[in-house]
């Protein structure tokens, strides 16, 4: 229970905080809030610590060594963490970006995408033997055998090519939805477990930033 001449003081931290600079301030990691708004701007540019890399480098903190940090200069202040309890600080070392390299990158992810999802469909479409089931259909419906393509296989292309749009809730820059594509949310799930197997290493190993105390 916060007493009438202490402060209060909510904090929140994500669980990855990705940073550029070797000098690494509170306002870099956390989320600070008080009613005290001196005690925030002070709070902000508190050290927190010095990569002393060239390489980029991930660490594991504890809350405890950032509520350390925050009591050194003011010991009466009550922190309320609303954020993760561990987290990882990712450096980052600074780099010119380079637009050839990052379009490589995309066009040959795109082309895995593009010629696996082709692939996959191609595969599916022999196992079930589709083309012919499109030759009984249209032979039950228009009582004769067709001599070449028929709108059963134009509707089916198409009818893939809208799904596969729907699906992934996006075509080019346009996106049909507000809602997160199906890409960015293995992609976020992916973030997490790499997140989570880091701090518990870190855990286990002993090498997680903590309190002194």
């Amino acid at each position: 229970m916060a007493t009438m001449t202490s402060k209060i003081l909510y904090i929140k931290i994500d669980q990855n905080i990705e940073v550029f600079n070797t000098r690494v301030y509170m306002e870099d990691i956390a989320k600070l809030y008080s009613t005290d708004k001196k005690l925030v701007r002070e709070l902000n540019h508190q050290l927190v610590k010095v990569i002393k890399t060239n390489q980029d480098v991930k660490y594991c903190f504890s809350i405890m060594k950032v509520i350390e940090l925050i009591h050194k200069l003011h010991p009466e202040v009550e922190v309320v963490n609303l954020g993760e309890t561990e987290f990882i600080l990712s450096y980052n070392m600074p780099r010119k970006p380079q637009k050839i390299w990052e379009f490589v990158k995309i066009a040959f992810v795109a082309m895995v995408i593009f010629f696996g999802g082709a692939l996959s469909i191609m595969t599916f479409n022999a196992d079930a033997s589709i083309q012919d089931i499109f030759d009984m259909m249209y032979r039950l419906v228009m009582g004769r055998t067709k001599d070449s393509w028929s709108v059963v296989e134009v509707g089916y292309s198409i009818g893939i090519s809208i799904g596969i749009i729907v699906f992934f809730n996006h075509f080019s820059k346009i996106k049909i939805t507000t809602d997160p594509t199906p890409i960015q949310i293995e992609m976020r799930k992916y973030e997490n477990d790499i997140n989570s197997a880091l701090i518990q290493n870190a855990s286990r190993e002993g090498k997680i930033i903590d309190s002194d105390y």
